[in-house]
């Protein structure tokens, strides 16, 4: 594999009427072709900011950090996006090289158009396809995720189609630029179980036909077991802990993650009580020192928690964790 994208000491911050908040802290990945990685956390974790930051999408009062450095690797060659500065330039990035599956469609689709028109009228913006071709593609990729009669429902409005119709739609709409990336935001959290299943077959599918890399979003580790190669656990803008997704799930190391397993309900032993990590995220205003996580952990160091950062302590090669309760002497005794 090849590699698809590096984001570097991704920091971001918002000013808002309340004061600047810091809505990610140092965040750094990679991603390879063809590879999906996780990107799970509790709602307010920073997960969807932090995949809106890859196409420079959040709002107008979004401050990027000075040493934030995000880097798409094409064929043409590497492309530092936060270099990117008009829409024009994004062009390459947004909806071209990376596109985009939103939780909700009916928040994407304009309901005054066509399904059939947006993905025409996108294609024509980022390829040079005529209308006809356009419209044979369009139809050609709803086909394909599975929906019936596609050239009746490329004609209907998003508000005629199902909640499980319109989620493939809006991949199909995701997916007919041929993206080198995909970032899927929640697209399972509002479809019912079967529809569910359907939809994470049908992207580990387009993973293996057209070799693309995929992010994740959810706060589901259950989802992530059955789609993703690694993960990344998030908690108040910050990763905690990183690795193979067999690895995260079966040795968990980091206090939260630990949490968020507990909290899956088990199937073999229905009585078994849902245990919530305790307490609730904080707000950003509101953002505590030391580590993130200390004040719902219940191992954590007095003392230290509150008052250093962790850095990340690798488990393995490929598995890290950001603890105080790990350090390179406990790991390697």
């Amino acid at each position: 594999m090849s590699r698809l994208i590096d984001v570097e000491n991704l920091t971001l911050q918002f000013d808002t009427d309340e004061g600047r908040i810091t809505a990610v802290d140092d965040v750094s990945f990679s991603l390879e072709a063809g590879e999906v990685m996780g990107l799970v956390g509790e709602s307010g974790s920073g997960k969807s900011v932090t995949a809106k930051s890859l196409m420079k999408l959040n709002a107008g009062n979004a401050i990027y950090g000075e040493r934030t450095k995000i880097t798409l690797h094409l064929k043409g060659g590497p492309i530092d996006v936060m270099g990117l500065k008009s829409a024009r330039d994004m062009q390459v990035v947004r909806g071209g090289a990376i596109s985009m599956i939103f939780q909700e469609p009916m928040a994407s689709f304009a309901p005054a158009i066509s399904i059939g028109n947006q993905m025409v009228e996108q294609l024509q913006i980022h390829t040079d396809m005529s209308k006809k071709k356009a419209r044979e593609v369009s139809i050609e990729m709803l086909d394909r995720v599975g929906i019936s009669d596609a050239s009746k429902r490329f004609s209907q409005y998003a508000f005629e189609l199902s909640g499980g119709m319109r989620q493939r739609a809006m991949i199909a709409m995701a997916l007919s630029t041929k993206p080198k990336l995909l970032i899927a935001d929640e697209p399972t959290t509002a479809l019912d179980v079967t529809i569910q299943a359907q939809v994470i077959d049908l992207m580990k599918d387009l993973v293996a036909e057209f070799g693309m890399g995929i992010i994740f979003i959810t706060h589901d580790l259950g989802v992530i077991a059955q789609t993703a190669d690694k993960v990344a656990v998030m908690y108040l803008g910050r990763i905690v802990e990183q690795g193979p997704v067999r690895d995260v799930i079966r040795s968990p190391a980091h206090p939260y993650t630990k949490g968020l397993l507990a909290a899956l309900p088990h199937l073999d032993d229905l009585d078994a009580p849902l245990i919530p990590v305790p307490g609730d995220i904080p707000s950003p205003l509101e953002r505590p020192t030391g580590c993130v996580f200390n004040t719902r952990c219940s191992v954590a160091i007095e003392g230290r928690c509150q008052r250093e950062l962790p850095r990340f302590t690798q488990i393995d090669a490929t598995h890290r964790v950001a603890c105080h309760l790990f350090t390179k002497e406990s790991v390697s005794a």
